[in-house]
């Protein structure tokens, strides 16, 4: 999840930031610190004997995280915890970073966010369970509350899948399509509940066939300040003050993937058809195809760097999408999608999606890793319904090992777009 998000990005602006910044670190600080104490208190069992000294802290002999970095900050003798990626069934592993942040959309703000990571047995092809979640506010009353849920049972038999959001966040639309300019966005404000449930059950080794549900309401629906007679691409396309979709979603799932939060080598696919009916609430009946792909490829094949490739991609298959629901940048789950830009720059009927990443250690205890990426998003136009542009993005990024157990790492991302669009962009867990 796309925690903060600063674009625009000035370096004079942020040198006058130095007490915002002081706050985050502050923060980050205080959050790490508590689980180290809580790790000292409960997990006495996964801790080394012996003492070691501060060389051998930070010289990778032993993997070590942030709340190893904390617990040695609180007693100098403390020593890691010992390091591996399978933990016991029913055992939890918390992360919480608490922190504060300011960008352009939504000035000063402050987030905790969180996630929870366990196995539900103890068999070895075992699929971590994730449940992520953050509180959100800003000084605009923005606020936001999302949750989203990955949970597996027992031998992986059945995946339950949760994506719920609230949200009351003000935010700029740029129009449709790809061609649209930076000057044509304006402000757009409403009131969003999406609650989206499914589950799965296991066909084959990896391989899942679901059903689920899902639903979006949104209320209170405006076009901020707009002078009269105006005519934007909304109302072209059919603006109304609320929105209801409604309807069953079928899925089809490989998922090679041991842990979601930070993925092993392994290939990820997701068909999933969306079907909206009156007859169940929706103000219209339409329907969707959702392809999500990725893969994941070691390389070099010995080390612990690894390639990565994203495929999202949303087509619709029948009906009108309400303008809300219409694919965009940074519309996926976790809104992630399309680094470079700011959520919702580029909207339409169809989405393309392309990224790859590549990861990489930086220090050989695990503590620090980073990231380069290039991503391209493409948008069907409304009067042609043809893909017509192809909208890049790139940058770089630091990694910092937040949880070790359930390979958590706190992302902090820099990336550029076209037209001088950049940003910095964090998330609690990896991208993609």
């Amino acid at each position: 999840m796309r925690i903060n998000q600063i674009d625009h990005f000035d370096p004079k602006v942020l040198a006058k930031r130095g007490p915002i910044e002081t706050c985050c670190l502050l923060f980050v600080m205080v959050s790490v610190l508590m689980q180290s104490q809580a790790q000292t208190r409960f997990e006495k069992n996964d801790s080394l004997t012996g003492e070691l000294s501060r060389f051998q802290l930070f010289s990778g002999r032993t993997e070590i995280d942030l709340i190893d970095v904390g617990r040695r900050i609180i007693n100098r003798n403390a020593v890691p915890r010992i390091d591996t990626t399978r933990m016991k069934a029913g055992k939890v592993y918390f992360s919480i970073l608490p922190s504060v942040q300011y960008t352009l959309q939504t000035g000063f703000a402050v987030a905790l966010g969180g996630n929870a990571a366990f196995y539900s047995g103890e068999g070895t092809n075992e699929n971590i369970s994730n449940i992520y979640t953050s509180l959100n506010y800003s000084q605009k009353k923005q606020f936001n509350v999302p949750l989203a849920a990955n949970i597996w049972t027992h031998n992986n038999r059945y995946n339950i899948v949760s994506d719920w959001n609230f949200s009351i966040f003000p935010q700029d639309t740029y129009g449709l399509g790809g061609f649209t300019k930076e000057t044509d966005g304006y402000p757009i404000d409403y009131h969003y509940v999406r609650l989206y449930q499914s589950i799965l059950k296991t066909i084959a080794p990896d391989f899942y066939l679901g059903i689920g549900y899902d639903y979006d309401n949104y209320w209170n629906i405006e076009q901020v300040n707009l002078p009269p007679d105006t005519s934007t691409d909304w109302n072209k396309y059919g603006f109304s003050k609320s929105s209801i979709s409604s309807g069953p979603a079928f899925t089809v799932l490989y998922d090679g993937r041991k842990n979601a939060i930070n993925p092993f080598p392994s290939f990820y696919g997701n068909l999933t058809l969306r079907t909206n009916y009156s007859f169940l609430g929706s103000d219209q009946n339409w329907s969707s195809l959702l392809v999500d792909l990725r893969k994941y490829i070691r390389f070099p094949e010995r080390s612990k760097n690894m390639f990565a490739f994203w495929s999202y991609n949303i087509f619709r298959i029948s009906g009108k999408m309400p303008y809300l629901n219409l694919p965009s940048t940074a519309s996926d789950e976790y809104v992630n999608m399309g680094r470079g830009y700011v959520q919702g720059r580029y909207r339409g009927t169809n989405l393309i999606y392309l990224e790859s990443e590549y990861r990489y250690a930086i220090t050989s205890n695990g503590l620090i890793s980073g990231v380069i990426f290039i991503n391209a998003q493409s948008y069907t136009e409304t009067q042609s319904n043809r893909f017509e542009t192809i909208i890049p993005g790139w940058g770089l990024g630091l990694r910092l090992k937040f949880n070790k157990f359930s390979r958590t790492n706190i992302c902090i991302d820099y990336g550029f777009g076209i037209n001088g669009s950049k940003g910095i962009f964090a998330n609690l867990g990896e991208v993609f």
